[in-house]
């Protein structure tokens, strides 16, 4: 049995079966280019696979060795990967700029950092192992572009269309150039160190040649602006670093843009910071004490145990205790069933987080529900549980050692938690308002009651809906 059978026979003693299965074929029989940056959620719709399970089988796979994590800073508007870094602690810097684009981002979780995996030299050894040796379209695919771009499958023959010249330059090098510039706007682009200008292309042609002259280094120097005319063109270029380059004059025209908006989902920062089965993992080794990474909108769920004192006084201190052990066990299940992380527990309360509002709602439901039928088990009411939900921005940082969040919307969701009575669901506006979330209600025959509610260290009163 070689490397990558044992490697596999281990990941199927910790993953699904199924995604274990799809993942081995994947490995296998897939093209290269299939095996570099993978997007988890476009692999788990092609195979037919619940998400949260192929997300969990490509973290127990990383784990393992059979793939490497890559956490990568996009640009929103080109797609293009700014900076890629094998862990999240690498994302260091307060903004990331596009030369494409002439636009700085801020690596906000939600929808600039995205997380891809890619197969292990020492599984199965791919071409983006050595991207000197890709082609000019595939360096673009395997490398430049993110997970969350739809690339045709004729890409060399949109890209063909869509430059007047590409070139491969070797380190050191330098080229010459004749070429004829159309009307139109024109970027020079070279993906491999995001080196960029911007040529408007106007005014009356002309038969003079005209120069224009590019330098690639380490240096990501702002995007420059030079206007010329539609005409000849000789471009000189200068390669001044130890790794060839691939520029090429692009047209910025209709068809560009047509390519760029093919999108499909993929797996972000937030969404995997969220999930139950990443933090069991990496939690503790996440990000670095010193960092503050933005969430535009996150939400939490905080719950605790109505009496649980006099619970421990009734059934004594052992059988409290088991019973409160088998409903962190209850609730922990629910939360990573419903795409959530349990963030920490603080005595008999739970501490959660979910990349949406509904998700957040169904676990409360079906937490509810449980806590019943444990009841139900002993023909008591021991465990009565007070739930607040919440939404909205926060600050993903370390506390006590552990990957935590910070912020208003933290604060609030443990305030509102504080107003539940037992076996209560308590709200905000900001989660019901959600679409997903008024459309579960709706379906379950739920309907939210709202009252004026003054929180605790909350200037203003704010509404609260509690959910029978």
């Amino acid at each position: 049995m070689n490397e990558a059978e044992n490697l596999f026979s281990s990941l199927r003693q910790s993953a699904d079966p199924e995604a274990v299965a799809a993942i081995e074929r994947l490995v296998h029989e897939a093209p290269d280019h299939q095996l570099s940056r993978i997007n988890v959620l476009d692999f788990a719709s092609k195979a037919s696979l619940d998400e949260e399970r192929a997300i969990a089988a490509f973290l127990h796979a990383a784990r393992l060795g059979l793939f490497e994590l890559s956490w990568n800073v996009l640009c929103r508007s080109c797609g293009g990967v700014l900076e890629a870094a094998p862990t999240l602690r690498n994302v260091d810097r307060d903004d990331y700029y596009c030369a494409w684009c002439a636009a700085d981002y801020e690596p906000i979780l939600d929808d600039v950092v995205e997380v891809t995996f890619t197969v292990s030299r020492r599984v199965r050894r791919i071409a983006a192992h050595d991207p000197n040796e890709l082609s000019y379209g595939e360096y673009f695919r395997q490398i430049f572009w993110g997970s969350g771009i739809d690339l045709p499958d004729n890409l060399d023959h949109v890209l063909q269309e869509l430059t007047l010249e590409t070139i491969e330059l070797p380190a050191g090098e330098k080229a010459l150039l004749s070429l004829q510039l159309p009307a139109e706007f024109v970027i020079l682009l070279d993906p491999v160190t995001h080196t960029g200008q911007f040529i408007e292309v106007k005014g009356e042609p002309t038969r003079e040649r005209q120069s224009l002259s590019l330098v690639f280094d380490k240096l990501r120097a702002p995007v420059k602006r030079t206007q010329l005319r539609p005409g000849p063109l000789r471009l000189s270029l200068d390669n001044r670093t130890d790794t060839r380059v691939l520029p090429g004059l692009w047209v910025a025209n209709s068809q560009l843009e047509d390519l760029l908006h093919r999108r499909r989902p993929f797996l972000t920062a937030k969404r995997l910071l969220t999930n139950q089965v990443f933090r069991d993992i990496y939690g503790t080794d996440t990000i670095d004490v010193e960092q503050r990474l933005k969430i535009t909108s996150l939400t939490f769920l905080f719950t605790d145990l109505k009496g649980s004192t006099e619970l421990y006084e009734r059934v004594g201190d052992l059988a409290a205790f088991d019973l409160v052990r088998a409903h962190f066990r209850v609730l922990t299940d629910i939360v990573a069933a419903e795409a959530g992380a349990v963030v920490k527990t603080i005595g008999d309360a739970v501490m959660a987080t979910f990349p949406t509002p509904d998700r957040a709602i169904s676990a409360a439901l079906r937490m509810r529900e449980a806590m019943g039928q444990l009841n139900d088990g002993r023909n008591g009411e021991d465990l009565l549980l007070k739930i607040g939900i919440h939404e909205g921005p926060c600050l993903a940082v370390v506390l006590n050692d552990r990957q935590d969040y910070f912020g208003q919307t933290v604060n609030i969701a443990a305030r509102v938690q504080a107003l539940a009575d037992s076996r209560s669901i308590l709200a905000t506006q900001a989660v019901v308002a959600s679409p997903q979330t008024s459309n579960l209600l709706r379906t379950r025959g739920f309907e939210p009651t709202a009252q004026p509610r003054a929180l605790r260290g909350i200037a203003e009163r704010m509404p609260v809906y509690e959910i029978p």
